[in-house]
């Protein structure tokens, strides 16, 4: 059989977890293929890849690992320090280079303390930087130095997941009055 171009790429970086951004030479080969790419998952492994323009992903219904929760809790509390601090938060997360120290202040300032410390992968610098450097292996986050990173277009799988649970609380608080 003959696979599309960058194939075990392709398969290796999505079995690992990775997002494939369209910044990336295979993402093309990955978007003409997308149908056999959508049938070779879900036949060979269960799960759905999900295509946006801007990145690729796996998406499993049975998963037991705690990295996407920890990287949801990251963002939700960077998020709302940002928002705290007067600035927008998705236009930070979307343009703003940002720098461990700035994280690492935002974190031990934070009103979620209680949250941060009771989590391994947040609860102090070293941790932060493991998960921020797990986040760079995902292609969620781009490291532009040792010491700074910018989200990637992927951020926008968390963010719109934070978006969905708002409003199905929103909607479930509305039902309930």
């Amino acid at each position: 059989m003959v696979y599309p171009n960058h194939h075990r790429q392709i398969v290796e970086e999505l079995m690992n977890g990775k997002f494939i951004l369209a910044s990336e030479e295979h993402f093309n080969s990955l978007r003409e293929n997308e149908s056999f790419y959508q049938e070779f998952f879900k036949v060979s492994f269960d799960l759905e890849m999900v295509a946006k323009p801007e990145f690729s992903y796996l998406l499993s219904k049975e998963t037991q690992e705690n990295f996407s929760r920890d990287v949801s809790i990251f963002i939700a509390i960077l998020c709302y320090e940002l928002d705290r601090d007067g600035r927008n938060f998705m236009e930070a997360l979307d343009f703003h280079e940002f720098t461990f120290e700035e994280t690492d202040r935002y974190f031990e300032n934070s009103s979620f303390i209680d949250l941060i410390e009771s989590n391994k992968a947040l609860r102090d610098p070293d941790s932060r930087r493991t998960l921020i450097n797990g986040m760079a292996r995902r292609n969620i986050v781009q490291k532009n130095f040792e010491d700074r990173f910018a989200f990637t277009e992927a951020v926008r799988v968390f963010t719109d997941f934070a978006k969905e649970l708002a409003l199905k609380r929103i909607q479930h608080e509305v039902a309930a009055n």
